[in-house]
Order: structure tokens, then C-alpha cells, then sequence
């Protein structure tokens, strides 16, 4: 068994105001992790970890202008702990990607700012 350091601090307006550290009991090695607290408890926590990692993958995806298909195909092949490639990223998908998620003042910005680029390579 080894004991971990555990932080935890409280911002306000970008300064902390409070912070701890604190020690917990682990495991030294998965086995011995599961002798401490239980296959159960080790397994429901490695999922709760996983699903963080893989929710993270796939809204990164979803960013980047991915359909569901391609995502799912991406999360088929994924294995928990091993960096998951989420392929080339499209910079138009990208693009049209954010500016649905634009206010209208910012998707005007945004014509704006392609009209004059499309412009200045007219010229």
C-alpha cells in the first residue's frame, strides 16, 4: 500500500482562497488495488475515468465537424489508456462547426472577416 497526494483549492476571481492536501491509501499495483477496495469499486471507478477521457474525445470530435459515424468509429476502436487518434481534423467542417455555435454578432464578424480574406485574394 502507498498514500497519494490529493489537492483541492478554491478560486475566487482567479485567486485562490482556500487549499488542501491530503493522503489516501492506494494500492501499489492494480491487484493490490483490488484486494483494498474491491473488483467492483476498482472497475466502476476505471469506467467513471474512461467515460471522462471518451466524452472528452468525442466532443473535441464533434468540434472539429465529425459525423456521428466517424466518431463512432473512432470510440470502436478506442482502449482505455492508450492515446485514441482522432484523425486529421477538417478546418472548414472545424469552422462551420463553430460558427453554429456562434452568436449572430460573431457569425457577422465571422462573414466579414472571409468576405475581406476572399477579397484580398481577388486582388
Amino acid at each position: 500500500m502507498i498514500q497519494k497526494e490529493i489537492t483541492g483549492k478554491v478560486l475566487k476571481d482567479g485567486v485562490v482562497v482556500s487549499a488542501v492536501a491530503v493522503f489516501v491509501n492506494f494500492g501499489e499495483s492494480t491487484k493490490e488495488s483490488v484486494e483494498m477496495f474491491g473488483d467492483e469499486a476498482v472497475n466502476s471507478n476505471a469506467f467513471a475515468n474512461w467515460k471522462i477521457t471518451a466524452r472528452s474525445i468525442i466532443v473535441r470530435m464533434l468540434k472539429a465537424g465529425k459525423t456521428e459515424d466517424e466518431i463512432q468509429e473512432v470510440m470502436s476502436n478506442a482502449k482505455m489508456g492508450v492515446q485514441t487518434s482522432t484523425g486529421s481534423i477538417d478546418p472548414i467542417m472545424a469552422s462551420l462547426a463553430k460558427f453554429k455555435t456562434m452568436s449572430p454578432d460573431e457569425q457577422d464578424d465571422f462573414q466579414s472577416l472571409l468576405e475581406k480574406i476572399r477579397d484580398e485574394a481577388a486582388e
